[in-house]
């Protein structure tokens, strides 16, 4: 039997869907089928779309071109690195 295996993003490893379109309604089915919230964006490393869990904007973007800065970990006795 075969399985169907989509391909992926050699950069994040995320699924990659053609079109907007098409990641939308995988969004939209697994909030019907797993009640989780997916938003849809296009990757700057290959181009096609991906979904993701976090909400757009949630990221600062930086002075210093794409990159992003996530959010500091809210863990009990989080130290970070000294540079």
């Amino acid at each position: 039997m075969h399985y169907f295996t989509p391909r992926r993003c050699a950069a994040t490893s995320k699924i990659m869907y053609h079109d907007r379109a098409k990641a939308q309604q995988a969004a939209d089915r697994s909030m019907v089928e797993r009640n989780v919230l997916l938003w849809v964006y296009r990757c700057d490393y290959c181009g096609s779309w991906h979904l993701t869990s976090h909400e757009p904007g949630s990221y600062q973007r930086t002075r210093m071109g794409s990159r992003t800065l996530k959010p500091h970990s809210r863990k009990r006795g989080y130290k970070p690195r000294r540079r």
